[in-house]
């Protein structure tokens, strides 16, 4: 197998952590909404005459929740689009470049 490095490394490396890390901020952000689902629904069950008010803090704070998510999205898509592709010039140049290096392993 060719070795990783350069250009192939890099790229490899950037998608790897664009997503994991949006994948780890959705897991925990969907953990996160249960609970504060499951919390709510208990609390609604204990006093039903605070169900607005109950409802009222879980919206709220399924948004807060939920707005974290979206700053993953959007840092991982900084990561990958602004910070990390190469441009199509450096692309050609590292496949023109490793067009003759052996494939042995």
């Amino acid at each position: 197998m060719q070795n990783l490095n350069g250009l192939s490394g890099y790229l490899i490396m950037l998608a790897a952590s664009a997503g994991f890390g949006l994948a780890i901020a959705a897991g925990f952000a969907a953990m996160a909404q249960g609970r504060i689902g499951s919390a709510a629904l208990e609390g609604i069950a204990r006093q039903p005459e605070a169900a607005g008010r109950i409802q009222t803090a879980m919206i709220i704070a399924l948004a807060l929740v939920e707005s974290l998510a979206i700053y993953a999205l959007l840092v991982s898509l900084i990561i990958l689009f602004v910070i990390g592709l190469p441009t199509g010039a450096e692309v050609m140049r590292a496949l023109t470049a490793g067009a003759g290096a052996p494939a042995g392993g």
